[in-house]
């Protein structure tokens, strides 16, 4: 019997765990793991492996997920050994400049929605608003209000059966309709199933530096000239106000692009994470850094083996994934993108009693990245000696001298939802607040108290002066109003409002330096923050080589996922 708290169980019984058709759950925890542990295990018979040695990979597979050592995205999780099979959660489709490619984009949306994935586009392709469309006579309406189609249909889909889909919506920053896109989600509600986010070019911000024009062009045709400024100060205004549009640096992303010959990246999937060429999809997974850690000491052989059986995991789902369409298979199985990532970092570092704002956490997540990416080419090595290599292998950066099974293998994740069944710390991110609520499933409220900061107090002070820390941490969300624990103590267990801008960047850039993909983090900042504080953020965020940034001050929306607890009574430690 798996040991799960309520949290734990409300998200597995919520969205995971399989129900008959009157809604009743008819699994347990440990029968879903098995599940999934047996599908993925099953693409072993594809090269030769008998039963017995199939079964002996599901007893693996299945450690490694229910001792939450590692965990793959929400649709490996959901469909894996049922009906519906489709497996990653990232896909990247074309939108291309004809009302066919439009609606057909939007019918494989559809269809990527419904088996739980979540879709990126880049919508530069279309023409602006007004232009003449000779076909018809009449006058194009320009990206924004195709994208207002793309919600719309959205709206209506659940992403297998569970949760409702999501999207990315990307333009380029010299697209003649792009101060139009830029205020595309300034009324708050309004395309509530896209991230928006620009993709900024070098040059771009070199003219915002050198404050000149830039020409807004569309196939060859000068549209205007504004200031480079006008269009960064309006992206920066909005972000200010409600967190996007976030940014995409798309000439990073395309220094890292493992199959340039096959073309240049132009979108991600929605939380800009993965880049990908038009029609592949990714699979994610994480490894749970805090289970990688005994005492003061992280088990890097542990860690070593966690990483390599995750690769093999994430290689057998690519095998026995059913994909939405033939396209996406192809293009697919072609590069064999699987994206590892990590979470439970900030609990990593309060159990080894470093700061998340300091110099001794940036050469620890240096250290754990490199070593994720060394482990993870490790075992893909393993698997194209075993296996092949991926199929474009010829064509990529890789070749001759670095024969892998995946184009990429590292992805930085959020983890929103994985990282709550496995009780951590999401992805990278600072913890929001010692305790906090946390709003998932349609609306249900969850109290949240990070595990490691129980065991702290635990273990230093006896039980009534726990029930009074305790009482402080629920009235302010972190430790600054409890005298009774140590300085040093209150620096260790610092959340993301307390650690400054500075230093959200300067984490996500020491993982960045090494992970293939990108790296999902979010910059919070406090209610007080100004329009040039956001500009000097994505500024920086540039110039330490970042591939995106998406950031959020304090209250710039009315609802909000994560909410520090006010007033709120205290409640039991376990």
């Amino acid at each position: 019997m798996l040991k799960l708290d309520i949290n734990q169980r409300t998200i597995l019984e919520g969205r995971y765990l399989q129900r008959d058709k009157t809604g009743r759950v008819v699994e347990t925890p440990e029968e879903l793991f098995r599940r999934i542990a047996r599908a993925v295990a099953s693409a072993e018979a594809r090269f030769g492996a008998d039963a017995e040695q199939v079964g002996d990979w599901a007893q693996r597979f299945f450690r490694l997920m229910s001792e939450f050592d590692f965990l793959p995205n929400s649709p490996t999780l959901i469909n894996a050994g049922r009906e519906l099979g489709q497996l990653a959660a990232c896909f990247v489709l074309p939108v291309e400049d004809s009302i066919e490619s439009i609606f057909e984009t939007l019918k494989e949306a559809a269809l990527i929605h419904k088996s739980g994935g979540g879709t990126g586009f880049n919508f530069s392709r279309l023409r602006p608003k007004g232009d003449p469309v000779q076909s018809t006579g009449g006058v194009a309406s320009g990206p924004v209000s195709f994208m207002r189609v793309f919600n719309a249909a959205t709206e209506e889909i659940k992403q297998g059966g569970v949760r409702r889909g999501a999207n990315m919506g990307i333009l380029q920053v010299d697209h003649p309709d792009i101060l139009e896109f830029i205020a595309a989600k300034e009324r708050e509600g309004t395309f509530r199933n896209f991230n928006i986010s620009v993709a900024v070019k070098d040059e771009f911000l070199t003219a915002v530096k050198e404050n000149r024009a830039y020409p807004l062009v569309f196939k060859d045709k000068v549209y205007g000239a504004p200031p480079a400024r006008q269009i960064f100060d309006e992206i920066t205004r909005h972000a200010h106000k409600n967190g996007e549009p976030g940014v995409i640096f798309i000439d990073a992303v395309n220094r890292a692009n493992p199959l340039p010959a096959l073309g240049e990246i132009e979108a991600t999937n929605p939380c800009g994470e993965q880049p990908l060429l038009p029609y592949e999809s990714c699979t994610l997974g994480s490894i749970n850094l805090l289970n990688m850690v005994q005492g003061t000491s992280i088990m890097w052989e542990k860690f070593r083996a966690a990483v390599q059986l995750a690769v093999r995991f994430l290689d057998n789902v690519i095998e026995i994934n059913s994909f939405p369409t033939p396209e996406i298979a192809a293009a697919t199985r072609r590069s064999r993108k699987i994206g590892l990532g990590v979470m439970g970092w900030a609990d990593m570092l309060y159990t080894l009693g470093v700061p998340y704002d300091s110099t001794a956490a940036l050469h620890l997540a240096e250290k754990v990245a490199n070593f994720l990416v060394q482990e993870a080419r490790a075992g893909s090595r393993a698997l194209a000696c075993e296996r092949g290599p991926f199929p474009s292998w010829g064509c990529s950066i890789y070749h001759p001298e670095l024969p892998l099974r995946h184009a990429t293998l590292t992805t930085i994740a959020p983890t929103g939802s994985v990282s709550g069944i496995a009780g951590v710390s999401p992805g990278i991110e600072p913890v929001f607040a010692l305790s906090y609520t946390r709003t998932v499933l349609d609306g249900k409220k969850l109290l949240v108290v990070d595990k490691v900061f129980l065991g702290y107090l635990k273990a230093a002070f006896p039980e009534a002066q726990r029930e009074k820390i305790l009482n402080a941490v629920y009235l302010n969300g972190t430790l600054q109003a409890a005298p009774e624990v140590p300085e040093k103590t209150r620096k260790i267990f610092k959340t993301a409002l307390e650690i400054s801008p500075k230093w959200h960047l300067r984490t996500q850039a020491a993982f960045q330096k090494y992970i293939d993909n990108a790296v999902s983090k979010t910059v919070n900042l406090p209610r007080t923050a100004t329009e040039g504080d956001v500009a000097d953020i994505f500024r920086q965020a540039h110039a330490l080589g970042l591939k995106g940034l998406t950031l959020y001050r304090t209250g710039s929306r009315k609802d909000q996922p994560l909410t520090p607890l006010i007033n709120c009574p205290p409640c039991q430690e376990n």
